[in-house]
């Protein structure tokens, strides 16, 4: 019978220019799995990494320009956030109040991943600036320091249309699939799969964020033991252009009338 693993990682808080890969395993150590092995796979939080890596910005630093202003007031949010998010987005689709909703690397997402969540106070982190190089880094130095091979996944928190509550997606992953293809593979009646793909990164990081938490935990990563997916010379996230997703589409659609 196999046996499945999956514990929160504590490290405290993480600041600019740390040892996150020591942090992530004196913070393996402390948990029940002990050690890294081959096979595992490690949730970081994007937030963790982002600090790390710098990307904070005071909010005090900076000055918004006309468009940002504008959307300030039609959103109800600070200008000097509209310009931060404008600055990070490929195209701002729209809004809510409160938020405002974005294109950036292929994904849509709130604010362009712009959070004040875990921040100092007055300060905002921004996304990792390549979050698939990020997941590869961690992986090539855990694989330096121990000779593990493993999966690293970058998570976020997203919502989904429609639906109340944020779930866990992979923006970086590195060493397994980020997606399994099924086409061909064969349903209960014996009626071949046409469009299935199973979301491999993105299951296992909303799996992980059970135990890493949004708020005080200080457990920004996860490791997952026991579920035998490939580990290999995997590399990234693949978005779909626009026009063939669901509900991309629509509003692409829509702006070309």
């Amino acid at each position: 019978m196999t046996s499945f693993l999956t514990v929160g990682i504590r490290t405290g808080i993480i600041h600019e220019g740390d040892d996150l890969v020591e942090a992530l395993l004196a913070g393996i150590r402390r948990t029940e799995a002990g050690h890294v092995a081959e096979g595992d796979i490690i949730v970081v939080a994007e937030s963790a990494v982002a600090t790390r890596e710098g990307r904070i910005m005071r909010l005090d630093t900076v000055i918004p320009r006309p468009d940002s202003l504008l959307l300030g007031n039609r959103y109800g949010i600070d200008p000097r956030l509209a310009e931060v998010v404008t600055r990070e987005s490929d195209e701002i689709v729209g809004g809510i109040p409160g938020h405002l909703l974005c294109m950036k690397g292929g994904t849509l997402l709130p604010n362009a991943g712009v959070d004040a969540s875990n921040a100092p106070p007055g300060c905002v982190v921004l996304l990792p600036r390549d979050p698939d190089r990020s997941a590869r880094e961690i992986r090539e130095e855990i694989a330096k320091r121990t000779g593990i091979q493993m999966g690293v996944i970058i998570a976020d928190s997203r919502t989904h249309a429609m639906r109340s509550g944020c779930s866990g997606v992979a923006i970086g992953c590195s060493g397994i699939p980020a997606v399994i293809d099924v086409r061909g593979h064969h349903d209960l009646f014996g009626r071949p799969l046409e469009v299935t793909k199973q979301a491999l990164a993105d299951n296992i990081a909303s799996a992980a964020e059970i135990v890493m938490g949004e708020a005080d935990e200080s457990t920004p990563a996860a490791l997952i033991r026991g579920l035998g997916v490939p580990i290999g010379d995997y590399e990234g996230i693949e978005p779909i252009a626009a026009e063939d997703c669901l509900f991309m589409g629509l509003l692409v659609g829509q702006k070309g009338r």
